[in-house]
């Protein structure tokens, strides 16, 4: 039990790099998209009344690609799990949803990582 006491702990203490980097060898490896290992790391959101009063679902909108706009049609098509097609349609009608009614930690950890390709991104 205590094992996974610690391996609770060290999933939660993993930066967005190292989030996206699990979510590539848990999809390569095990068949397991990233988006679920994203949601499965991002955890619950905290409960209690504060919570009725702030926003829980959140939706990622790519506003614009920036200048590395292949690195950011590749992050969007890894993070969705969409084919290299649709992640294309997403970068180019920018402002566009990346994802929609996701957790406050998601939309973060989402955000900063297309931040880090370049990315103009907002959440709302």
């Amino acid at each position: 039990m205590a094992e996974l006491k610690d391996f609770a702990e060290q999933l939660v203490n993993l930066t967005v790099k190292e989030v996206n980097e699990l979510a590539t060898i848990l999809k390569d490896e095990y068949g397991i998209e990233p988006a679920a290992a994203a949601v499965a790391v991002a955890g619950p959101a905290a409960g209690g009344e504060e919570a009725a009063e702030e926003q829980t679902e959140f939706d990622v909108i790519l506003t614009a690609a920036g200048g590395s706009k292949l690195a950011v049609v590749k992050l969007v098509k890894e993070l969705t799990g969409l084919g290299l097609k649709e992640a294309k349609g997403i970068v180019d009608s920018a402002p566009a949803a990346v994802k929609e009614g996701v957790t406050k930690d998601e939309a973060a950890a989402l955000k900063a990582s297309l931040e880090e390709a370049g990315a103009e991104v907002e959440l709302k």
